[in-house]
Formats: C-alpha cells, sequence, structure tokens
C-alpha cells in the first residue's frame, strides 16, 4: 500500500483495526491516549501524518460518552498535525437509533453526533447497517454506507439447508432490512407485528406470512438488551416454527442478552465484529464474522479514489 495512507484505532475495537491494518499488509499507526488527574482525555500523536490519508477506526461502544469524545480528540489531534484527509471509521454508529423526535423536548441525538463529528475535523465517514437509513442524511461530508449482508447470506448457506427457511423481520420498522436480506439470499420473508412500550419492553403480536413448520432466519441490525428477540421467540413458537436463527450486524449484547440467548430456544446467534466481544460474552451458540476485510477493500478504495458502492454491485 501507499506510505501516505494510515490507519490509527480509538480504544473501543482495536481488535478490528489490527485486522484491517493485516488485511492490507500495514501496520497499525500509533497514538497514545492518557487520562489526566482530573479524567480528563490527552491524545498525543505518535508519528508524522502531515499531507497524509488518514483513518480512524472508532467503533460507539460502552462507555460510548468515553469512545465519542476520544474519536472526537483524535481528528481534532490529527487536523492540528496536518493530515491531508481525515476519515472516521465507525463500525458501530450507536446514535443512528436516536433518528426522529417521537417524544416531545429531545435530542435527535444522531443529527447532533453527524454534526460533531465534521466539527472535530472528519472530512468523510465510513460505516456499517445503521439503524436508519436516514441518518445517511445527517452529515453535511461524505459517507460510505457499507453492508455486512452477503457475510450473513455466505455465513447461513454454510449452515443451513435453506429448503425450508423463511426470513423474518422483528417489526415492520426492519422490514426494509430483513426484505434486502431475503431478497440475496432467494427467501420469503415474514413480519412480526411489534410495539415498543419501553428501551427494553417489546409488545409483540401476529405474524404476518407463512412460518409454520419452518426454520426461521431472523434478521437484524443490531442485537441490544435482546429483549426483541425474546419476544419474537415467544410469537413464532407459538406460530410453531421448526428453528430460530439470528444474523445481526452489531452485536452489542448489554445487560442480560447474553443469557437471554443462552436460555432461548434459538439454535444459533450469528454477528460481526464491529463490536468487540469481551470472553465473558462468548457462548457456543454465538458466532462472530469477521468484517475486517470489507472494511480494508473499502478503506484502499477510498484511499485510491475508487467506487465503494461497487462493492455491492
Amino acid at each position: 500500500m501507499p506510505s501516505d495512507l494510515k490507519i490509527f484505532s480509538g480504544g473501543a475495537n482495536p481488535q478490528l483495526a489490527t485486522r484491517i491494518c493485516d488485511t492490507l499488509g500495514i501496520g497499525l499507526s500509533r497514538l497514545s491516549v492518557s487520562r489526566f488527574s482530573n479524567d480528563n482525555l490527552f491524545v498525543q500523536i505518535r508519528e508524522n501524518v502531515r499531507e497524509k490519508d488518514i483513518f480512524v477506526v472508532q467503533s460507539f461502544t460502552a462507555p460510548v460518552g468515553d469512545t465519542i469524545i476520544e474519536l472526537f480528540i483524535i481528528l481534532d489531534a490529527l487536523r492540528s498535525a496536518s493530515a491531508r484527509r481525515i476519515t472516521a471509521v465507525i463500525p458501530y454508529f450507536s446514535y443512528a437509533r436516536s433518528d426522529k423526535k417521537d417524544a416531545p423536548r429531545i435530542s435527535i441525538t444522531g443529527r447532533l453526533m453527524a454534526d460533531l463529528i465534521r466539527t472535530a475535523g472528519a472530512d468523510r465517514v465510513l460505516t456499517m447497517d445503521l439503524h436508519s437509513d436516514a441518518v445517511h442524511g445527517f452529515f453535511s461530508i461524505p459517507v460510505d454506507h457499507l453492508t455486512a449482508i452477503p457475510y450473513f447470506v455466505d455465513h447461513f448457506h454454510r449452515r443451513l439447508d435453506l429448503d425450508n427457511a423463511v426470513v423474518v423481520a422483528t417489526d415492520a420498522g426492519g422490514a426494509k432490512r430483513a426484505g434486502r436480506f431475503a431478497e440475496r439470499i432467494h427467501l420469503p420473508m415474514a413480519i412480526i407485528d411489534k410495539r415498543r412500550v419501553a428501551d427494553t419492553e417489546v409488545v409483540q403480536g401476529l405474524v404476518v406470512g407463512d412460518v409454520k413448520a419452518r426454520d426461521v432466519i431472523i434478521f437484524e441490525d443490531e442485537i441490544s438488551t435482546g429483549g426483541t428477540l425474546a419476544a419474537s421467540v415467544k410469537t413464532l413458537a407459538a406460530a410453531g416454527v421448526k428453528s430460530i436463527h439470528v444474523g445481526a450486524t452489531h452485536g452489542v449484547l448489554c445487560g442480560p442478552a447474553v443469557s437471554r440467548l443462552v436460555d432461548s430456544p434459538i439454535e444459533s446467534v450469528a454477528v460481526t465484529d464491529t463490536v468487540h466481544l469481551p470472553r465473558e460474552k462468548h457462548a457456543d451458540k454465538i458466532h462472530t464474522l469477521s468484517v475486517a476485510p470489507l472494511f480494508a477493500e473499502a478503506i484502499r478504495r477510498i484511499h485510491t479514489g475508487e467506487s465503494v458502492g461497487a462493492l455491492f454491485d
């Protein structure tokens, strides 16, 4: 790779950043992050970045406030060091869920984050499977929006006999996303009627579509607490499905999520490494697919001025 390409990583997911660099055949560039006694973050770039093409990998994972502030400071330090172009690589953009004003006196935080990323110094953003496509429009800088759907198609082709399978969206809001997956894997789709009554509590009703005695693949953008999945499993079991498998790009798996998955009738769960899973969140039925090759190829294409959209044609 050209010497003017450099990749840095924040503290959220250095494992993914290292895999991206290994795929590209370059080393991860050096920076140091420390804290002052008053808990303020201090970032120093440890190599020359003047007139270089820079990519900074940082998912918005817990503690989300710290990872976001760390990204902002890294971007600002790179801009101050005269980097030619800075791309914020945000594999998991958690605030994409805050994409609308659905209650009085609240912030549309996804838009706020988009503004702050630009203000901090990013010239463009590279991300994956946003919760809502509308978030793409919040940015006033170029955004390359990747999808992990091809990885899940390959995974389920290898793992399941798809002759009796159907893709299920857990609510109408996810129907478009699940529909894209169903089209790519050449399967029919069903939708569960869902009403969210709180962040961790959902109420579900009927299944719209034929799922009786069929192998179900639930497809989501992320698994957070697993509340939606738990309700979906009950609804699908009542509908008489044969087996349940899950694919979700972002395995956030917070709170009781892992125990809910392990104790449920779900036979397998596939997530990607956009979010790092610590050892305590590992389980036999949870499989991690690495999207590092896709991010590496997107970074290469951005650097050389080739089309990123052509990756999915």
